[in-house]
């Protein structure tokens, strides 16, 4: 009883000593997670503001907010009364063996400062990586998002894009269009090519330079094989790769000359039969 009347004594002093500790603990560390927010902020518009490319400039307001973040994790633990040196000092020792599990993450870091250094993709770039394909949203220290053309967010491991083939479809100002047309053995040869070459002068979206190409690829199982690849902008690629099939299929039919279907030829013999 009369440790517990002491205790209950000690209690107001406790809570004056302990709970002034802890409120200015938590005062710091909402402080200190707001200016993380404001310090990401600010880095990022003044990297924007020195026209320094999107991808870096995310990359490093990201590493920022991480920095000042952990600061203030490490003056929150010093304000309850935890020594934060050798809190770091524990910290470095168990680095190793923490870098051990961690080693997806590690990697996925190191990579992210490969993809920022390099830069083989950028924000904004329509790529193929890691399995998937979209448009680059956002570098992170670990990950990169992309979304995909029907408006899903993908988050892909740094590590998985810089350990594989990037392929970049929006680096180049200019792509190909690789058209493969089939028409009828009928058909006649000259006249089917003049056509199509007179499709890709009239349209307004095939560039001059380079030059187009429209040649005879294959004698198929059912049909003559045509390719037509024409150059144009990047960004005019599926509008004219849809124009494009659409003005060659009327412009067959208009002059009779036929797409095949795939088909196949049946002789049936007929075997005497013994009496």
């Amino acid at each position: 009883m009369d440790n517990i009347e002491e205790l209950m004594k000690q209690v107001p002093e406790l809570v004056a000593v302990y709970g002034l500790k802890i409120l200015l603990a938590l005062v710091i560390f909402f402080v200190g997670k707001y200016f993380s927010g404001v310090a990401k902020k600010i880095t990022e518009r003044l990297l924007t503001s020195r026209k320094v490319d999107k991808t870096v400039s995310s990359f490093v307001a990201n590493m920022a907010w991480a920095v000042v973040f952990t600061f203030t994790i490490i003056a929150t633990l010093g304000q309850v009364g935890i020594q934060t040196a050798s809190l770091v000092a524990v910290l470095g020792a168990a680095g190793l063996a923490v870098g051990l599990a961690l080693q997806g993450s590690l990697s996925n870091f190191a990579a992210g400062v490969l993809l920022v250094m390099f830069r083989p993709c950028r924000v904004g770039d329509y790529i193929e990586a890691g399995g998937v394909a979209g448009i680059v949203d956002e570098i992170t220290i670990f990950a990169t998002r992309l979304k995909s053309p029907d408006n899903k967010v993908i988050t892909v491991p740094n590590s998985a894009i810089m350990n594989g083939s990037i392929v970049n479809y929006s680096m180049m100002d200019k792509r190909r269009l690789d058209l493969t047309i089939g028409v009828s053995y009928d058909a006649d040869i000259r006249k089917t090519k003049q056509l199509l070459c007179d499709i890709l002068e009239g349209n307004a979206k095939v560039l001059k330079d380079p030059a187009y190409t429209v040649g005879l690829v294959a004698l198929g199982d059912s049909s003559v094989n045509f390719v037509v690849r024409p150059w144009v902008n990047a960004a005019d690629y599926w509008p004219a790769h849809f124009e494009l099939m659409e003005q060659i299929k009327l412009a067959l039919d208009e002059n009779g000359i036929g797409i095949p279907y795939p088909q196949m030829d049946v002789h049936i013999k007929e075997m005497p039969v013994k009496e």
